[in-house]
């Protein structure tokens, strides 16, 4: 590896010791092998529905760096692979929620793939409507202002749930009361199909933020370092009484839509190649380099460690206990006692 000038460092520049970065690096890393083994599982018939978090990863894990685990919460949503393992979830709990296992924590095997919760780590569970984890990260800030501590909420979303209309009513009630929540739009530029264009005028989601009297901050979802500092100003507003933050994070989508979609119907050859350039994870690891953390030796090591780990999570998920049949309405009615 390369000797490089401390002060000049721009992970130091922006509060990140070579320790924490390539924590982060690694936590990317394992974002993309859970989701890469579980598509794989999923064209074996083991896992009934993925949606991707590919492209998304540095994003995630970027902004939500700055918060506190077990203090703050998080309303995610389909996609938050990364940013739940950030919160505590690890890749074996990640695929045994898909896998709908008993013992999965997110739902014990009663959610739909994608729907992550986790009552141990303030994670809230997702609901299936696009656009109401919004309000409930509302509802959690509001919580947190009642209960007078310093607690932040932070949700994830994607562009085309910002035209829905529960994210008008949750922006503008947290707006009014300078509520302590970071919005934050996964902007990949598609909606299932349809194309930004077409979705949102003005083509842009941060603007809408000063029509709710909060910042709106348009960061590179594919800059570690950005992300990062838009996630520490949006939290230490949030935790210091200044109110909300929109961060809108400006991402790729390297896979589908889902698995039960096939982007090349609507993207054409040329879009999706020129996909492949846009992803996160190359130029991360090529930043590495650049910064003296990681040489090519040292990355191919981490990553064959990685995906070691995941494919022993993944053995390790399959072998967990399936859900009794006989107790599926558990928790959906009343049981008199």
């Amino acid at each position: 590896m390369t000797e490089i000038d401390i002060q000049t460092a721009p992970h130091h520049a922006v509060g990140l010791t070579d320790e924490d970065v390539l924590a982060m690096y690694r936590q990317i890393l394992t974002a993309r092998a859970v989701d890469e083994r579980m598509w794989l599982m999923q064209r074996a018939g083991k896992i009934a529905f993925v949606i991707s978090v590919q492209g998304h990863e540095v994003a995630q894990v970027g902004v939500s760096r700055p918060l506190r685990p077990h203090h703050d919460w998080m309303a995610p949503y389909y996609r938050s692979i990364a940013a739940a393992m950030s919160f505590g979830m690890t890749a074996e709990d990640i695929i045994t929620a898909h896998l709908a296992k008993a013992d999965d924590i997110s739902s014990g095997g009663r959610q739909m793939p994608g729907h992550y919760g986790a009552a141990a780590h303030n994670i809230l569970s997702v609901s299936s409507p696009v656009g109401t984890q919004v309000l409930h990260a509302v509802g959690l800030a509001m919580g947190a202002w009642v209960r007078g501590d310093d607690a932040v909420a932070i949700t994830y979303f994607g562009e085309g749930t910002a035209n829905q209309g529960e994210i008008h009513e949750a922006m503008n009630f947290a707006g009014v009361h300078r509520l302590p929540v970071i919005f934050v739009c996964e902007n990949n530029g598609y909606a299932i199909s349809v194309p930004l264009e077409r979705q949102v005028g003005g083509g842009s989601v941060a603007a809408r933020a000063s029509g709710y009297g909060f910042p709106g901050v348009d960061v590179d979802g594919g800059d570690l370092l950005a992300c990062y500092a838009a996630g520490v100003d949006a939290h230490e507003r949030a935790r210091t009484g200044g109110g909300p933050t929109l961060i809108e994070a400006h991402v790729v989508r390297l896979t589908s839509h889902s698995s039960d979609d096939d982007h090349r119907r609507y993207r054409d050859a040329v879009e999706v190649e020129a996909l492949k350039e846009g992803d996160p994870i190359p130029r991360l690891a090529a930043n590495l380099q650049e910064w003296g953390l990681l040489d090519e030796a040292a990355d191919e090591a981490l990553r064959a460690d990685v995906k070691a780990h995941v494919v022993e999570s993944a053995a390790r998920a399959e072998a967990h206990p399936d859900p009794d049949p006989t107790d599926i309405l558990r928790h959906v009615y009343a049981d008199g006692s």
